[in-house]
Parts: C-alpha cells; sequence; structure tokens
C-alpha cells in the first residue's frame, strides 16, 4: 500500500542532496523534498494503520482528537502536491472510523476537538457527502448563534479552529462565520489575561494567561513558547487563503502575521532552528521540530503568495528547513527533536534526535506542512 523509502542509503543521499553546502544557497531539489516528505509520512502510515485506533499515552483517547487532526492537515496538504491516493484514502477512512464526528460530541465548544473538521471540510470539497461536515458545521453553528466569544483562552486554539470558521464561511457563502471567529479572536488577543495575549511590543503570544507579565523566564524576559507562537503563525495563514480580501478584518489578520514573521527573524538560532523559549535560550534551548516547521511554514506560505519578501525570508525558511531535514529526519522516516505535549518550554522533555515524544502525529504534521510549502517555493 506504501511507497518503501526507508532504506539507509536512500535517506543518506536524500539527505546529502538538499543539505550539502553548495545546494543549501539553493532552492531544495523538489523530487528529494517530495521523497523526504513521504519516506515521514509512510513511516507514520505504517506504523499505525488503522486510523481509527486509539491513541493510548497516560490514558485512552480517541484519534480524532487535535495531535492526529494536524497530521491530517499536512497530509492533506501532503495529497496536494501528487494526488497520490494512498494518503486520501488514509485521511477519508480516518473519517469514516470516527464517524466524522467530533470528540465530545457536536455541542463541543473546545478548539481542540473541532480542529479535525479542517480535513473534514477539506474532504468534503472533494467528495460532497453531508455526513462529513454534518457534526462540525453544528458545533460551529452553535457557537455562531452564542453570544459568548472567550472561548479561546490559550493560544494554540486559534491554529485548531480558526481554519475551521474560514471552511465553513467559504463552503457557505456565510459571513457569520467571518464575524464570529473575529469576535473569538479579538477577545483572545485584547482581553484574555490582563490586556489579551498578544504584546503589540514583541508582536508575539503569550500562551495564555498565566504566562502573562509578571511572569518571566529565568533570563527575566517575557515566556513566548516558540510551538504556541507557530500555531499562531499557521492560523493566520490557513485563515488568510480563504477569508475574502474585502473582510472587515483582512487586513488586521494579514498586519498580525506579517509583524510575527518580521518578529521571529532576528531569534533564529545559528544552526537554524529556533529555541523552544523565544526569548530565552537558557531554558530548556536547543534543536526543537514543531515550533520550527511551522516559522517555516509561514515563511514560505508567504513568499509563494507574494507577501513576504524573498530577500529576507528566503535564506531564514532554507536555513530552517534543511537543519530540520539534515538533524531531525531518521533513515526510516521518524522525526526526532520534536517537543512534546504541554504548554510551556519545560513541558515535554527531554527534545533529542532519540527521543519519541508522547505524540508523534502533529510533529509529523507541521513537518508536511512547511515541506509542503518549501516544495512550491521558486
Amino acid at each position: 500500500m506504501f511507497t518503501k523509502l526507508c532504506s539507509c542509503t536512500l535517506w543518506l543521499g536524500l539527505v546529502l542532496l538538499v543539505c550539502s553546502p553548495v545546494s543549501a544557497q539553493k532552492l531544495p531539489d523538489k523530487k528529494a523534498l517530495l521523497q523526504q516528505l513521504q519516506l515521514a509520512n509512510n513511516y507514520f502510515m505504517t506504523k499505525w494503520p488503522d486510523p481509527g485506533k486509539e491513541i493510548v499515552t497516560n490514558i485512552a483517547r480517541p484519534s480524532n482528537i487535535w495531535t492526529r487532526a494536524v497530521y491530517y492537515e499536512g497530509l492533506m496538504e501532503l495529497y496536494k502536491l501528487n494526488k497520490d491516493k494512498a494518503p486520501y484514502d488514509y485521511a477519508v477512512e480516518w473519517g469514516d472510523k470516527h464517524q466524522w464526528g467530533l470528540r465530545g460530541g457536536a455541542a463541543t465548544r473546545n478548539a481542540d476537538n473541532q480542529c479535525c473538521g479542517q480535513t473534514y471540510i477539506d474532504l468534503y470539497k472533494i467528495d460532497s457527502k453531508p455526513e462529513r461536515v454534518q457534526a462540525i458545521k453544528t458545533s460551529i453553528d452553535e457557537m455562531v448563534r452564542s453570544e459568548k466569544k472567550d472561548d479561546w483562552n490559550w493560544i494554540d486554539a486559534l491554529q485548531m479552529a480558526m481554519p475551521v470558521f474560514v471552511r465553513l464561511g467559504d463552503l457557505y457563502k456565510d459571513t457569520s462565520y467571518y464575524r464570529k471567529m473575529w469576535d473569538l479572536y479579538n477577545f483572545s488577543k485584547h482581553s484574555h489575561g490582563t490586556n489579551g495575549l498578544y504584546n503589540p511590543a514583541d508582536h508575539l503570544w503569550w500562551r495564555d494567561k498565566d504566562f502573562v507579565p509578571p511572569y518571566k523566564e529565568p533570563n527575566g524576559e517575557d515566556c513566548y513558547w516558540s510551538r504556541g507562537n507557530g500555531w499562531v503563525v499557521a492560523a493566520l495563514l490557513r485563515t488568510l487563503e480563504l477569508l475574502p480580501k474585502n473582510d472587515p478584518h483582512y487586513n488586521e489578520y494579514l498586519t498580525d502575521y506579517k509583524d510575527m514573521m518580521k518578529a521571529v527573524l532576528p531569534i533564529q538560532r545559528p544552526d537554524g532552528f529556533w529555541n523552544v523559549s523565544l526569548h530565552d535560550s537558557t531554558h530548556f534551548g536547543g534543536k526543537e521540530l514543531s515550533g520550527t516547521a511551522l516559522f517555516v511554514y509561514g515563511m514560505a506560505w508567504g513568499m509563494n503568495r507574494g507577501l513576504l519578501d524573498k530577500k529576507t525570508y528566503q535564506a531564514p525558511a532554507l536555513k530552517a528547513w534543511n537543519a530540520i531535514v539534515r538533524e531531525c529526519l531518521h533513515p526510516d522516516g521518524k522525526l526526532g527533536y520534536v517537543q512534546g505535549t504541554g504548554k510551556e518550554p519545560k513541558d515535554g522533555q527531554p527534545v533529542t534526535f532519540e527521543n519519541t515524544p508522547d505524540f508523534e502525529d502533529y510533529g509529523l504534521g507541521c513537518f508536511l506542512l512547511a515541506g509542503s510549502q518549501v516544495y512550491k517555493m521558486k
């Protein structure tokens, strides 16, 4: 069922081709890059042949939780590159195994539970079977009708749910989804915590109210978690790619996205990665894939859309991507240096090449999202 690309010889060839000193300043070879994405994805699909199987860590969880949903976001982007039937069938089987439902049921307001809706809707656009969107539409419609707007009290929620709202708005040509999405985003940005979770001075986000000052990192700086800010970048770009440009808040989303991209440039590590604590390299500093990949995703997507200057962003993006491939990709497709789940730098440690995080899926999702956009760079 799967293309086998797991030999050490092939892996070494791919890494040398893309990451040699000569090619490091150039765009990656597209064939080699696609093979790297397939290598990592085939490792996961082989390890999880049943997409409906429960995920068991400290407890058993259904496999339509946010961690797996992020993987399917990346899988759908991989599918767009070459229309390989195996990833598409795997995604459809995932939806079927869960009856296209949500953890917590259609009444849930939790963004983590709604994240799977992104892929459900994308699959509905390919094959318009009503059951694929029934539960997610019911869940979001209830939020649209409600006056409550404080649901997104942690920044990860923006990536989990904003792309669902914008997809429904685009699918049904209904601007009420966009208006409610703005209400929720605006409350997170300006009202949660003391004066919101966004710091306009640094153009970065505190993960939740627990990290709003006076909370400080060991070096005295604010705590800006790498992956958390990466989630916001992903939320903004996945919103902008479908939101009509005449939406009254389009330009604010665009400005926030550009400001964040500019903010992470000077804090990139010399080796191409970003630290898990963006302003404190001494607090569990080191290589980390998920946050780094999300920043690559943001940079590559912006350049591909003509929104970011290639002279400014191409070298940092390629430096980061080459570092991920060189330092994180195992010969069999496993990904190293993925921080486990949590909410701050100390969580999900240790982050090493060999260590397997509590959930492998979202790291792969971030890798596929980034790689799909690097593939499209010209």
